[in-house]
């Protein structure tokens, strides 16, 4: 069984390249597929962390029944038997929206159809939370037995917070983030807004990368 991320946004921001990584760092490098991935400066960064295809999930002609799709809005939840016989546990590389606009359904469960599309609860996960839910459900974890956390408050100073307004797995009584993605977040972000703003662009992690 592979773990995929379908890449599904325009450009590779640095803060989906740290969901990303910490993706791998939970499942492995070689469990882990990246398709979609289009900019071939992304895919070779990308390949220190996964296996990558430029094909889509949709293209590569798994039989549909052998691929499951976490949806947030499909209508059943997952469980463990859900992971018997199924070749691909698919997620959709997407930078979240509050509130969400269900792009998991339209830009990927429709179009595989007759694939298993099931979703972790309420709300909507990181993708690497996503992909933490899952890899515990396959080793035999129900959702019941995962504790989650609604939203979390990052403090960056003693007058300011940034709120993420996402479900997080709680591990040993922490919510999983990446401590890379905390600290972009604190120390980064803020300039890359600025600059998106007056550029009209989100940057590609490529764009900072030394060719």
């Amino acid at each position: 069984m592979l773990f995929v991320i379908e890449h599904l946004e325009p450009v590779l921001s640095k803060w989906a390249w740290l969901e990303y990584k910490h993706a791998s760092e939970i499942v492995g490098r070689e469990r882990l597929l990246i398709t979609n991935v289009k900019d071939p400066r992304e895919a070779r960064i990308l390949k220190r962390i996964a296996i990558v295809s430029s094909m889509s999930i949709t293209e590569v002609g798994s039989p549909p029944e052998r691929v499951l799709v976490l949806d947030p809005q499909a209508f059943k939840r997952l469980d463990t038997c859900d992971m018997k016989d199924v070749d691909f546990v698919v997620i959709g590389g997407i930078m979240g929206d509050h509130p969400p606009r269900g792009r998991t359904r339209v830009l990927l469960t429709s179009r595989l159809p007759g694939c298993k599309a099931r979703n972790l609860g309420e709300g909507q996960f990181s993708v690497d939370g996503a992909i933490y839910i899952a890899f515990m459900v396959s080793k035999g974890a129900s959702l019941s037995q995962i504790p989650v956390v609604n939203g979390l408050e990052i403090r960056v100073n003693e007058y300011f917070t940034i709120e993420l307004p996402y479900m997080f797995p709680v591990i040993n009584g922490r919510p999983l983030i990446s401590d890379e993605l905390v600290n972009y977040l604190i120390y980064e972000i803020e300039d890359h807004e600025v600059e998106a703003i007056r550029s009209g662009d989100v940057k590609s992690i490529a764009d900072y990368e030394a060719p």
